[in-house]
């Protein structure tokens, strides 16, 4: 897999993790444009990483990663050390996301992108964890990757619905928090 620069990431063999397709990675981070440089980056379900891989490529100063399966949290760490200026820090985070971000109390994130295996109940859990957690920044956003077939966007105490853009069976739906 490339991602931005042309640089290749290693994946997991099989279909262990969903990969986002580059045409939904290329619209989100052109939606994120001129935000990214300097920002906290919070990739949940991160997969391989490829997400929080971009970020430090454009820039993020502070990424963590948060992925259940143990053998994509050590290639997740190896991308994104090659990746990585000594400027940028990351962590990544084995465990379930819902009670992972509970050991994140404390930090704001910029960005989050949250994107669960689609037929998974992970959504609503999540971004409630995330307003509970207060790890959106006043002026942070989150992306959420879903099948606009299986999951339909929520209201969700705390945030406030942007928008939903579909391309084809992947659709991004943007939350911020409520004024």
């Amino acid at each position: 897999m490339r991602i931005y620069g042309n640089r290749l990431l290693k994946t997991l063999p099989g279909q262990n993790t969903r990969p986002t397709p580059a045409r939904v990675r290329e619209a989100l981070f052109n939606i994120w444009q001129g935000t990214i440089t300097g920002c906290t980056w919070l990739d949940v379900c991160a997969g391989n990483g490829s997400i929080g891989a971009e970020a430090l490529c454009r820039g993020g100063s502070f990424v963590v990663g948060i992925e259940k399966n143990s053998q994509a949290c050590q290639i997740i760490h190896q991308n994104w050390r090659k990746i990585a200026t000594p400027e940028q820090t990351f962590q990544i985070i084995r465990g379930d996301a819902t009670a992972k971000l509970a050991s994140l109390q404390g930090i704001q994130f910029e960005r989050v992108y949250f994107d669960p295996p689609y037929e998974s109940k992970l959504y609503e859990p999540v971004l409630n964890a995330i307003v509970s957690y207060s790890l959106l920044a006043t002026k942070g956003a989150i992306a959420v990757e879903h099948n606009p077939k299986i999951w339909q966007p929520k209201d969700i105490p705390g945030l406030v619905m942007n928008r939903t853009k579909v391309y084809g069976n992947t659709a991004l739906t943007f939350y911020h928090l409520h004024d």
